[in-house]
């Protein structure tokens, strides 16, 4: 799994006009399946993204999780993040799981961070054409793959 994650002070998402997601701080997290990933990449990413320490406390340190902040989250499936651009100009999404496969993990990972964070978190809708929309805080943008744990 391939994760961006944007600490925002706003996030939305809108689909055919309508408005499916929407947060005030908290994290932006766009996400990328492919068919490798397994249920222990979903644990290990969810708990990483939760305890994050990218906001600041008192100090103005980034110190401090999403969940220490009350934070929301928004996940957002989104497959070209599996792209390969090896070969020529147009890239390739071959390692992009296929929905069979990508659907019961993206909503296995979208509820493992709800259970992380202790509340709800807001998704896009798989597969749809997605508007979103952010304020990116800092900006702060982190880019995990479970693929480089160690």
């Amino acid at each position: 799994m391939i994760a961006v994650i944007q600490r925002v002070t706003s996030a939305s998402v809108t689909i055919d006009q309508r408005v499916k997601a929407s947060i005030g701080s908290g994290l932006l997290v766009l996400v990328g399946i492919e068919d490798a990933d397994t249920a222990e990449d979903i644990t290990w990413l969810s708990g990483k993204l939760v305890n994050l320490r990218i906001f600041n406390d008192a100090e103005g340190v980034m110190n401090q999780s999403v969940k220490e902040q009350g934070g929301d989250i928004i996940v957002v499936s989104q497959f070209t993040l599996q792209a390969s651009t090896k070969k020529g100009n147009r890239p390739s999404y071959l390692k992009a799981a296929k929905p069979p496969v990508a659907v019961p993990l993206y909503e296995a990972f979208v509820n493992a961070v709800a259970a992380e964070l202790g509340k709800d978190v807001q998704t896009g809708e798989f597969g749809a054409d997605m508007k979103v929309s952010l304020l990116n805080d800092g900006p702060v943008t982190i880019i995990i793959d479970t693929k480089n744990k160690v």
